[in-house]
């Protein structure tokens, strides 16, 4: 099966912070991909933008080393390596003062896509809309991408989309979550709303409950003093999570339109109840022979920063409610493994007996790693010997199910990137939307805050502490097994 690629309209990309580690990470290896599958004009231009000194030359050289270390592959064949450098260039420049910035709206083209990549610090996000428009280069087709943390609480979020507001109309701002870029998240909604199996079915009516875990078996690590002012709460539960749980519980919106999309997601939002502090619970990894403990990895002997985060959330609407939501999120768990899983109710009345068991359906989306689809199916089990039921998987994992020329998909990041060209913003979140999210998260934090109560210890390379387990056993109902 074909992999379909739509080329773009000739675009100017910045990427300011074009040194930074994201950059060399996930943007230059993204726009890379996107480049060699044939998606880009042949006028395209791409320019880093950042305050070390260095001529284009130099920062093609910069891009060769980054993708010789993280798209080892492509990076091998030689003659698209070649032509993609020939689109590079590169401006030394000053966020916070003027150099530089002449220099640049030389190498920006007016009359075309212009998209600024904001791959730098969120306290120079205000300074770099503010020179983009002062210096014209805000005007026409321009757009800016803005990564998180879109803010630290309500107060400072609000601030920060008031200043982008100042210089750039909503339209143009496109506040990336790579967790929306993925196939499977996307996915979700074509299995909602593209099958008549599933919608009837997806309510409180029908569902038990809703899982979803993101979980990593890595620790902090060099990021230990950012995490230590964040936490899993404003890290991973605000945005990531918040977005998934968006997905699953949001009505159908009229049309597959951007607005349309957000204006469902911010209804869900804002029929979450308050979390009482019996539903939330707290964790922090110890260390283990070979690993380092979190406080040492953030450098802070005292931290109350919870690396671990379970709640119990309900959503006070017509289709859930009496359906709890179980979130879950942590570091140096036993797997690296992200899924929702949806899990149905009991047959109303079982034919087979007590013998038979008990026996449920669950649908899961599998996040990562092996993005798919499985729904658990009761089946007899083969043989003689009477009516024995059993469980079993209707898999589809993307990468067997469409074919070996599909299985390398593109990449979260390749994904966004190329929607920010194209202009749009279904896969982006709203600033209203932001906003309701940390209108949400900041009474839990402050509950914490008051309370003064440290987090639970728990050990490198299992569950989550044992209150986790707890907050669905007292509901008859335990966590799925993190399992990659």
């Amino acid at each position: 099966m074909a992999s379909r690629v739509i080329p773009v309209d000739p675009f100017d990309l910045v990427i300011f912070g074009g040194t930074g580690d994201l950059a060399r990470r996930k943007i230059l290896p993204a726009l890379y991909r996107r480049f060699t599958a044939g998606q880009f004009a042949t006028d395209t231009r791409l320019i880093g933008a950042a305050r070390a000194e260095m001529d284009a030359r130099a920062y093609r050289a910069f891009v060769r080393e980054a993708l010789a270390e993280f798209a080892p592959e492509e990076a091998a064949r030689k003659k698209p390596l070649a032509a993609f450098l020939d689109l590079i260039d590169y401006v030394t420049l000053d966020a916070r003062g003027e150099a530089g910035w002449d220099a640049l709206a030389q190498k920006t083209r007016t009359g075309r896509i212009r998209a600024y990549y904001f791959s730098v610090g969120p306290s120079l996000f205000g300074d770099l809309a503010k020179r983009l428009h002062k210096h014209g280069l805000a005007e026409g087709d321009a757009r800016i991408v803005v990564e998180k943390p879109f803010g630290h609480d309500l107060e400072s979020a609000r601030a920060l989309n008031r200043t982008l507001a100042r210089h750039f109309d909503e339209g143009q701002i496109y506040r990336i979550d790579h967790y929306l870029g993925k196939e499977t998240v996307q996915n979700l909604m074509a299995i909602r709303f593209g099958n008549v199996l599933f919608e009837p079915l997806w309510n409180s009516q029908y569902v038990d409950h809703i899982q979803i875990t993101v979980a990593e078996s890595v620790g902090v690590g060099g990021r230990g003093e950012y995490y230590d002012r964040s936490g899993a709460m404003r890290d991973m539960v605000q945005n990531h999570l918040m977005q998934l749980l968006c997905l699953i519980a949001m009505e159908p919106p009229a049309k597959f339109d951007p607005d349309a999309v957000r204006d469902e997601k911010l209804k869900v939002i804002r029929a979450l109840d308050p979390v009482a502090p019996a539903n939330v619970v707290r964790g922090q990894y110890e260390g283990s022979e070979s690993q380092p403990d979190y406080r040492t990895q953030a450098e802070n002997p005292e931290s109350t920063t919870e690396s671990f985060v379970a709640l119990k959330l309900n959503v006070s609407n017509w289709r859930w409610a009496g359906t709890p939501f179980y979130l879950r999120t942590g570091k140096r768990l036993r797997e690296r493994a992200s899924e929702i899983a949806v899990v149905f109710k009991d047959a109303p009345h079982s034919i087979f007996g007590p013998e038979a068991g008990r026996h449920r359906n669950i649908l899961t989306i599998r996040l990562q790693p092996n993005e798919g689809i499985e729904l658990g199916v009761t089946i007899k089990e083969p043989g003689p010997g009477g009516m024995r039921l059993i469980d079993v998987p209707l898999d589809m994992t993307f990468a067997e199910a469409l074919g070996s020329e599909e299985a390398d998909f593109p990449d979260a990041y390749e994904r966004l990137i190329m929607d920010v060209i194209r202009g749009n913003q279904t896969l982006f979140m709203r600033g209203d939307e932001v906003e309701a999210a940390w209108a949400w998260t900041d009474p839990i934090i402050a509950e914490w805050q008051e309370a003064g109560t440290p987090p639970l210890p728990y050990a490198t390379g299992s569950s989550g502490p044992d209150d986790a387990l707890m907050l669905m056993h007292r509901d008859g109902r335990r966590w799925r097994e993190i399992r990659p």
